[in-house]
């Protein structure tokens, strides 16, 4: 028996034939060009003029193992590690982040002028707004990339993963509960100078912990909490002032916070103690 459909006019006849592409189709990336060269200069409505045509890049098998990409991590770069390779920490996720810091403003204050300078927006919960106000003046460079907010005047911030926000937490031994909902693309950094009551609860529940000079009964306490290997707790107590152990459940790597000369003027040289 054979097959016939219904033409647009209503009719029975032999289905017409399907147009043929002007070249063969390629699976994934639309047509081939046509088997004939087009004329030079002749134009693609809405793509301009043609342009030239040439060879695939191939690369031999043999040669792969020769092929390097310079491609890195994202995020803030918080120093160079052992092997002067840069040490950058991914703060911003579709998950808040908690990150814990403990050491000085100094180091905070770094670490917030280089997520602005990510194109991320900064807002700082302070006890010491006389510490931070400069700076929030001159990161922005006319724009308003860094606030200053007194402690538990902290109101929502809108973060997105267009404008991620980095809350700086600069509270004190004993920071008071954050009035902050948590959110995606929102990093929240306490800052605290040594070990207080409310420090291995806050480590304990942090994504990121980093850690600067401490006494060895502190790097004994750290060093429990975060299961560190006897040697990395045992080094803590020496840190010079420009070192910082940054820890995650899994990982951990001893940076050396470098300020770059802008930093240096608008910072003064790495420190511990403020």
């Amino acid at each position: 028996m054979s097959t016939h459909r219904t033409t647009p006019a209503g009719t029975n006849g032999p289905a017409p034939a399907a147009p043929r592409a002007a070249g063969r189709s390629r699976p994934g990336f639309g047509l081939l060009g046509p088997a004939a060269p087009r004329a030079a200069g002749r134009s693609r409505p809405g793509f301009g003029l043609l342009g030239p045509r040439r060879d695939r890049h191939v690369l031999p098998v043999e040669q792969l193992a020769a092929l390097r990409l310079p491609l890195g991590d994202d995020g803030v770069v918080a120093g160079v590690d052992a092997k002067g390779q840069p040490a950058v920490l991914g703060l911003f996720r579709p998950t808040q982040l908690d990150v814990v810091v403990i050491g000085s403003v100094w180091t905070a204050q770094v670490l917030a002028l280089r997520t602005a300078g990510t194109g991320a927006r900064v807002a700082v919960e302070t006890a010491r707004p006389q510490a931070w106000t400069g700076l929030a003046q001159a990161a922005g460079g006319g724009q308003q990339c860094m606030t200053v907010h007194d402690v538990k005047q902290v109101g929502p911030q809108g973060a997105s993963v267009t404008s991620p926000v980095l809350v700086v937490r600069d509270c004190g031994m004993r920071p008071p509960r954050s009035r902050l909902a948590t959110g995606p693309w929102q990093s929240v950094l306490t800052l605290m100078p040594f070990l207080g009551p409310s420090a291995p609860k806050l480590i304990q529940n942090a994504g990121l912990v980093g850690i600067q000079r401490v006494s060895p009964e502190e790097a004994a306490v750290l060093g429990r909490i975060l299961r560190l290997p006897q040697v990395q707790a045992e080094a803590l107590p020496s840190l010079g002032d420009d070192m910082v152990l940054w820890c995650t459940t899994q990982h951990r790597k001893l940076v050396k916070l470098q300020p770059t000369d802008i930093e240096a003027g608008l910072l003064g040289v790495p420190r511990r103690l403020d």
